[in-house]
């Protein structure tokens, strides 16, 4: 098992909490860390599926570095584009649906060309090398704040 469905699997461990919510921590809730989350996986894997391997050249990008070498995601200074955002009521059936999902096209990766390429809005054209670190990096960054609503 790689490190990306590792970190994946934990959201299960949260499920039952996916109305609580600590303002002091977010303005979300742990359902909608969650559902971010597994939209960013599922959305991002599809991206690299449809990409042109083609399209794929390599460009230094400062905050990518800053944040890749330091490995931690700093809170409160991005926003989630509306593609990966919910503002519908989130139901556990639906976080279920698509952990399911994540859970099988996580897998897929393992068969896509290395330069399979998706545009992050901040850190600019990641082959899948880098976005499969981005996406541990991210699903860690949600697990923290997860972890920091339910303490």
């Amino acid at each position: 098992m790689n490190d990306l469905e590792l970190v994946t699997l934990e959201f299960e461990n949260y499920f039952q909490h996916f109305e609580k919510q600590n303002y002091l921590v977010s303005k979300s809730p742990v359902g909608w860390q969650i559902d971010h989350s597994l939209k960013v996986i599922n959305n991002i894997v599809l991206a690299l599926k449809n990409s042109n391997p083609d399209d794929y050249k390599y460009n230094f990008n400062l905050k990518r570095s800053i944040i890749f070498f330091r490995k931690k995601i700093p809170r409160g200074i991005g926003s989630a584009p509306k593609s990966v955002r919910t503002f519908e009521k989130i139901t556990l059936e639906d976080l279920q649906t698509q952990f399911e999902n994540a859970k099988v096209v996580i897998k897929d990766l393992k068969e896509l060309n290395p330069k399979s390429n998706f545009k992050h809005p901040y850190f600019g054209r990641l082959n899948l090398k880098h976005t499969r670190f981005f996406l541990v990096l991210h699903t860690k960054h949600h697990l923290a704040i997860i972890k920091d609503i339910l303490n």
